[in-house]
């Protein structure tokens, strides 16, 4: 099965909406929050994964970004007959990608408590646990666990280097609000899936 990766349109947003409802259940995001992602919200990059059929491409998975020196991974989710075939990896390591293309430092994400399968996809990603959010799902009552990845430099012209400011714990392990202006803003999480990113 060839799996590509491409932006996130919003002519894509029905079956995102499908996908939503089985992937997050009462924690899913409405069509105004991805609208609102996908043309309004300064510095977001989302990504769908696809396959060809023979009716024509079908997203499989999707992730979002929102980019900054401390950037933050807003959602992963796969089709459940479609994990454990290394397309959540493939998707979290584009948004890696992007956000040190974009300068980033660190990488943050929230992902369930209970989600021990999601938590071993971004541990092998490079992400470590660094706090918890009591009752961050909301909708669900459920925990979240921080998780940060630390992000090299991208090489530079020899001497450009300047050394940058010191990296800072950041909200995230003080419990504070997630970063980014997005759904979050507009109470909902930025958030991972029950089981929905487990498919590496």
């Amino acid at each position: 099965m060839d799996v590509r990766l491409r932006p996130l349109r919003e002519s894509d947003l029905d079956r995102v909406m499908e996908l939503e409802e089985q992937l997050f259940g009462a924690g899913a995001w409405s069509r105004g929050a991805y609208l609102e992602e996908l043309t309004r919200a300064p510095g977001r990059t989302y990504l769908a994964a696809v396959v060809d059929r023979a009716d024509g491409e079908l997203v499989v998975g999707y992730a979002g970004l929102a980019a900054g020196t401390e950037a933050q991974v807003m959602t992963v989710g796969v089709d459940a007959p479609y994990r454990r075939r290394g397309i959540g990896r493939l998707l979290v390591d584009a948004l890696l990608a992007d956000a040190r293309a974009h300068g980033a430092r660190t990488v943050l994400l929230e992902v369930r408590a209970g989600d021990a399968g999601a938590q071993r996809l971004y541990a092998r990603a490079g992400f470590e646990p660094i706090g918890r959010r009591r009752n961050y799902y909301q909708a669900e009552g459920e925990d979240a666990v921080v998780m940060r990845a630390r992000l090299a430099p991208t090489p530079g012209p020899v001497g450009a280097e300047t050394g940058g400011p010191a990296e800072t714990g950041g909200p995230a392990e003080t419990g504070g609000p997630a970063l980014t202006g997005g759904p979050a803003a507009h109470g909902v999480p930025a958030r991972t899936p029950q089981e929905g990113a487990e498919n590496a």
